[in-house]
C-alpha cells in the first residue's frame, strides 16, 4: 500500500490537465479502463525515470498511439519534451480537437501523454545533443512556436504545403526553425523550404483510392487535396511520420541518442 501511494503522488506530479484532443482520434466515449490508465502512469514514471538519468534538459517523445506496422512505422505521435525548473516534465504538442479538422498547442504532463488509449505503452525518446536541445529550446520560447502552428488539421497532411498541418509536422517545422543557422525562420514557407535543402525525407504510404474515399467521407480530420495530383492518383500519400523525423534528426545530429521505454 505504501508503494502505490508513493506512486501515486510523484504521479500526480506528471499530470497537468486532462484535454479533450487526440492526435487524429475520434474521441469515443467510453468509460476509463483502470488498468489502462494505471499502465499510462506506469509508462510515465519509467519515462520520466529514464529522462532524468539522461541529464538531459530537452528531448523528442514518440508514443505508439496507433497501429502503423502495415505501413511500417512504429510512432504515430511526437511532441517536444522539456524540463521545467521544478522538475517536472511537459510536453508541448499539436493536437485535433475530438473528431474535428481544428487543431491547437497543448502544454500536457507525461501521464496524459500516454491517457490516449495507446496501441502499445512504448515510448521513444530522442535527446538531442545539448548544443541542439538548447536550440530547440530557444526556439519553442520564441514567436515561431505559435506562428509555425496552423489550425486545419489533416492527419496525413503533405510535408511541403501550408494548407494543412499534422501533429508531427508542428514539431518539425518547430525543429527546423531551431536547426536553421543561414537563416531566421518565422513561418511556416520559411520552414518547409529549410527542410527541403536539408534534405528531410517525408514518409510515404501506399493508400488505395477506396481507402482514400472511405477516409475523407466518414473523417473530418483527413484530406488529400494539399497532395501532389499525379501521386495521389498512384496512392502515394507523403506526410511526417515520427519515424521520418527521427531519421532526419539522425542524419543531422551525431550526438543524438535513442531510448526505448516500455510497459511492462
Amino acid at each position: 500500500m505504501m508503494r502505490g501511494r508513493l506512486v501515486g503522488v510523484v504521479l500526480c506530479g506528471l499530470v497537468l490537465h486532462s484535454s479533450q484532443a487526440f492526435a487524429g482520434r475520434s474521441c469515443e466515449e467510453k468509460p476509463a479502463d483502470p488498468n489502462r490508465v494505471m499502465q499510462g502512469f506506469e509508462l510515465a514514471r519509467r519515462v520520466k525515470l529514464k529522462l532524468d538519468e539522461s541529464g538531459a534538459e530537452l528531448a523528442i517523445i514518440a508514443r505508439a498511439g496507433q497501429d502503423l506496422s502495415k505501413y511500417h512505422l512504429q510512432y504515430s505521435h511526437l511532441g517536444i519534451i522539456r524540463k521545467l525548473d521544478d522538475g517536472r516534465w511537459m510536453v508541448l504538442h499539436e493536437l485535433n480537437h475530438c473528431g474535428t479538422a481544428k487543431s491547437d498547442l497543448f502544454n500536457e504532463g507525461l501521464a496524459n501523454f500516454f491517457m490516449d488509449d495507446p496501441h502499445r505503452y512504448e515510448a521513444l525518446l530522442m535527446i538531442p545533443s545539448t548544443e541542439i536541445q538548447n536550440q530547440i529550446k530557444r526556439a519553442i520560447n520564441s514567436p515561431a512556436a505559435k506562428s509555425l502552428h496552423e489550425k486545419r488539421y489533416n492527419m496525413l497532411a503533405h510535408p511541403f504545403s501550408t494548407k494543412y498541418q499534422n501533429s508531427n509536422q508542428w514539431a518539425l517545422e518547430t525543429i527546423a526553425a531551431a536547426l536553421a543557422k543561414d537563416v531566421q525562420i518565422q513561418n511556416r514557407e520559411q520552414a518547409q523550404s529549410w527542410l527541403k535543402f536539408a534534405n528531410y525525407r517525408a514518409t510515404t504510404l501506399e493508400i488505395p483510392m477506396f481507402t482514400r474515399l472511405g477516409g475523407r467521407m466518414f473523417r473530418a480530420n483527413i484530406a488529400f487535396d494539399d497532395q501532389p495530383f499525379d501521386r495521389r492518383m498512384a496512392g502515394h500519400i507523403d506526410t511526417v511520420t515520427g519515424d521520418s523525423i527521427d531519421q532526419f534528426l539522425s542524419s543531422r545530429d551525431q550526438g543524438l541518442q535513442h531510448i526505448a521505454v516500455k510497459y511492462p
